[in-house]
């Protein structure tokens, strides 16, 4: 069956055939609930893909993506529930409710103006009668940095907000007071409370900013992991192992790898 280009039919009937008594016995035995983690991991390394400027490991990964999808809609055709046509007809459907200002009479000069029509048009789709409810149509699956950010943009489109990010910035110095008076304690309830408090606050100088605090922590975290790596790679110039190493030492370590690093990454984007 190899072939120099595939189509979208050929990709149908390849995922119907694993799913026969004459394909595969693993595929057999998934069902939607199963393949949950791996609709999440696919998504992850799509991003992933992205981020790496690999072109084709980015087609890749969006192809794996695609099968989730192809797989859920094959188990939906023989449960009889749906198939890949009403998810099709579905998404067409819904590009064209939702793009007024394209398929009707409605008008966006920019894309702001596209955002809030989409939104309006969602609202009454759903049936949400009041903002609240606007609120709560955030899914709750989402990874909570994320949901945060989304929650706060819909609050902002109905005036409840900072008139400036210096508001923001106020309130993440408050949020700190607060939990420095509980952080000695033993309230665990309160702590978490607190520290919940607090990273809202920074989601929301984050988005003053224009910065999404999802990409933004996953940066720092890789930032972290190599300047880890410098001070693992570094520790015998004190000869010592790293857990034999002071903080002191460490730290020593730890600020010539802002500096190595970062001249590293310039050179390699000269």
């Amino acid at each position: 069956m190899t072939k120099k280009k595939y189509t979208f039919d050929d990709l149908l009937e390849i995922m119907a055939l694993l799913r026969s008594e004459k394909g595969c016995p693993w595929d057999r035995e998934q069902t939607h609930e199963s393949l949950k983690r791996y609709l999440i991991e696919e998504t992850y390394e799509v991003l992933e893909a992205l981020d790496s400027g690999d072109k084709n490991r980015f087609a890749d990964e969006l192809g794996d993506l695609l099968l989730q999808i192809v797989f859920h809609a094959q188990i939906g055709k023989e449960e009889g529930t749906f198939d890949i046509h009403d998810v099709i007809s579905c998404i067409c459907q819904k590009m064209i409710d939702r793009h007024t200002h394209v398929f009707g009479q409605a008008k966006a000069d920019n894309a702001d103006e596209v955002l809030d029509n989409w939104e309006e048009i969602k609202k009454k789709e759903k049936g949400l009668e009041n903002h609240t409810q606007v609120l709560r149509e955030v899914s709750s699956y989402l990874p909570a940095l994320m949901r945060s950010y989304k929650v706060q943009q819909k609050a902002a489109k109905v005036g409840f907000d900072w008139d400036s990010v210096t508001g923001a910035m106020d309130k993440v110095k408050e949020e700190i007071n607060e939990l420095e008076q509980v952080y000695k304690t033993e309230n665990m309830g309160k702590i978490e409370e607190e520290v919940g408090d607090l990273i809202f606050a920074i989601v929301n100088v984050a988005r003053f900013l224009k910065v999404h605090p999802e990409l933004a922590l996953t940066q720092t975290v890789e930032k972290f992991i190599n300047r880890f790596e410098y001070i693992e790679k570094n520790c015998s110039r004190f000869n010592k192992k790293m857990e034999e190493m002071t903080l002191d030492e460490m730290d020593i370590l730890w600020n010539e790898a802002k500096t190595h690093i970062f001249q590293k990454k310039d050179k390699n984007y000269s």
